[in-house]
């Protein structure tokens, strides 16, 4: 079978039937849980090395290194932000907004033995200093797995649904 054919096949709900992309989506899931709790050093592990977490500001652009971003992040950037979170003296740290993730709307962009690619609606919920605020972003993850199966993020893009208005210091990753 051809990797056409394979991505014409899992464009319906067949997808759910295979376990590379069962297991993607699990590690999407389990992302968001350790973002809602706040559980930064395991979060930064589910990245591989040479991996990217990025937030551009244009929601069409697919040229990241070139375009302007709210959160480009290569391994090194990931851990100062997350020691920054840790910290608690970061206006971002204090008091840190309480969240609760909901993913879904998954749709399977690419498969091959290596890696999924999938993307998603998200939605959070952020509760700071007695103000609820909800953000929507489009997500995409690309995700490479292991010989023993296990997966790690290569990219994660959030395209927020307002990224081009002005946003408060969310004091959460996204």
């Amino acid at each position: 079978m051809t990797n056409t054919t394979l991505q014409s096949e899992l464009t319906n709900t067949s997808f759910l039937n295979d376990d590379r992309v069962l297991r993607a989506i699990q590690l999407i899931w389990h992302e968001a849980a350790l973002l809602d709790r706040k559980d930064y050093p395991q979060w930064e592990e589910l990245f591989t090395d040479d991996g990217l977490y990025i937030v551009p500001i244009d929601r069409e652009t697919e040229d990241f290194h070139r375009s302007l971003n709210m959160i480009y992040d290569d391994k090194r950037m990931r851990k100062l932000r997350v020691e920054r979170m840790m910290q608690g003296y970061a206006p971002s740290a204090v008091a840190a907004a309480i969240t609760t993730r909901v993913i879904s709307r998954f749709e399977v962009l690419a498969v091959s033995d290596e890696e999924v690619t999938i993307s998603s609606a998200q939605i959070i919920t952020a509760y700071k200093r007695h103000n609820t605020d909800v953000l929507g972003a489009d997500l995409t993850h690309r995700i490479r797995f292991a010989e023993d199966g296990s997966g790690k993020i290569v990219q994660k893009v959030a395209r927020m649904i307002n990224s081009e208005d002005a946003i408060n210091a969310a004091g959460f990753f996204i």
